[in-house]
């Protein structure tokens, strides 16, 4: 399939994008090159492929939910730029 240069100026035009005529002639060469191989896709006879999502199978890996020792509170707040009765101080987001 090979697109005239009005296609691409409109496809450019439709991308917001402001393409020099030279530019426009590369493109024009690059995109029908493009739905060249889109075509020929299409003609593959895949009646026989199953669909699927994801080319290789995909599973969630979960480790075991165990409780586990907390960190010391002094390591938690040594960073803290600012605390007060073992909690963190932040600066107000909500007004109340």
């Amino acid at each position: 399939m090979s697109l005239t240069l009005s296609d691409v100026a409109k496809v450019a035009h439709l991308a917001r994008l402001e393409l020099s005529p030279a530019e426009l002639q590369q493109y024009q060469g690059q995109l029908s090159a493009i739905l060249d191989a889109v075509a020929r896709l299409e003609a593959l006879d895949i009646t026989q492929v199953s669909p699927t999502a994801h080319a290789v199978a995909m599973q969630n890996v979960w480790r075991d939910d165990l409780a586990e020792p907390c960190l010391p509170l002094d390591d938690v707040l040594f960073n803290a730029p600012q605390q007060a009765a073992n909690q963190f101080l932040i600066q107000a987001v909500l007004d109340e």
